[in-house]
């Protein structure tokens, strides 16, 4: 599949549910109202999709939330996207996690196939965390993260960058994953949904971020790229491998290769617009055959690049969906 601007999209990012046990400053407010069950895809409606688009050459697929291990029937949705990588019809099928779960889970992801998890954990330090997430234990999530370890599963650490908050974290925290062999992502924050927090006064530039880093340690760009858009870097002696997603500071939309399907069965073109197409919609009325159509529609539709600068300044329409209903 290519997109108007020739870039080819082969990963597809799905998030199977908006509700999550933690609630996260920058990603939601702490009185969320979540979607009723029935405009959330069901576990059938998300297999026959998936199906439909690695048919059309989807070789990537991410799970998301949300929390997606706390919906219910997870389990049988790892189950049956892992035969797809099992058959060779799907290349890698991966998931982005609060880590919370993954005590329970971790031998059943790595069973069917999820050999690579991203954490978001944006500090070790016991009060901060239970600050950030609005009550979540740290303790929990470096659990589920050794669970991890030890199913085989490769971890790597989703740490977002936050103003006044978390830049002496990073240190130990790239410390921690380096003893632990797990890489680190920086992630600058985007301004999706009213979180109740001013963006402008949060946002701080990944290469900011990292100075703590820097005065320690030499930071060295290498060639190493993922599925998704972070920039990679060693960091010596240290022995660790730092990526870096810089939505704001750095635009990476020029190699975009994602779709995303939301909770209720929306297919958004980027992370930065409101355009989409309603797949449950044409599923639920037409039948499967109908994602084939609007699958192409939504390929014409997907822009060149996001609007996070511009939002932040109050120049674009501002977007009013939460991270948790996109995925992370």
């Amino acid at each position: 599949m290519q997109d108007g601007f020739g870039r080819k999209i082969d990963y597809l990012r799905i998030s199977v549910t908006d509700r999550c046990n933690f609630r996260c400053q920058y990603c939601m407010s702490e009185n969320m109202t979540f979607m009723p069950k029935s405009e959330l895809l069901t576990l059938e409606e998300i297999t026959l999709i998936a199906e439909r688009f690695i048919g059309h050459g989807i070789r990537k697929i991410r799970l998301t939330g949300g929390e997606p291990l706390v919906r219910r029937d997870m389990s049988d949705v790892i189950q049956r996207l892992g035969r797809k990588v099992e058959s060779g019809d799907l290349e890698e099928l991966t998931l982005t996690t609060n880590g919370s779960l993954l005590r329970e889970y971790a031998d059943h992801l790595a069973q069917h196939h999820v050999a690579r998890i991203n954490v978001s954990m944006d500090t070790l330090d016991p009060d901060r965390f239970s600050e950030i997430t609005r009550g979540a234990r740290v303790e929990q999530v470096l659990d589920g993260i050794s669970a991890a370890k030890e199913a085989g599963i490769q971890v790597k650490i989703n740490m977002v960058a936050l103003r006044d908050f978390n830049q002496a974290d990073l240190l130990p925290m790239a410390e921690y994953c380096a003893e632990q062999g797990h890489d680190l992502t920086v992630i600058e924050t985007m301004p999706l949904g009213d979180t109740g927090s001013d963006r402008k006064l949060e946002h701080i530039s990944a290469e900011e971020f990292i100075a703590p880093l820097a005065n320690n340690y030499e930071i060295k760009p290498i060639a190493h790229r993922s599925s998704g858009p972070a920039k990679y870097a060693a960091v010596d002696p240290l022995g660790l491998r730092l990526g870096m997603i810089t939505p704001l500071s750095n635009n990476f939309c020029d190699g975009c290769n994602r779709l995303r399907l939301t909770t209720d069965g929306k297919i958004f073109m980027c992370l930065g617009h409101n355009a989409h197409v309603d797949l449950r919609g044409a599923v639920r009325n037409e039948g499967i055959e109908a994602v084939d159509r609007l699958l192409q529609k939504a390929l014409k539709l997907k822009p060149l690049r996001h609007e996070f600068n511009a939002q932040l300044d109050g120049s674009a329409e501002k977007l009013e969906r939460h991270m948790n209903v996109t995925g992370g």
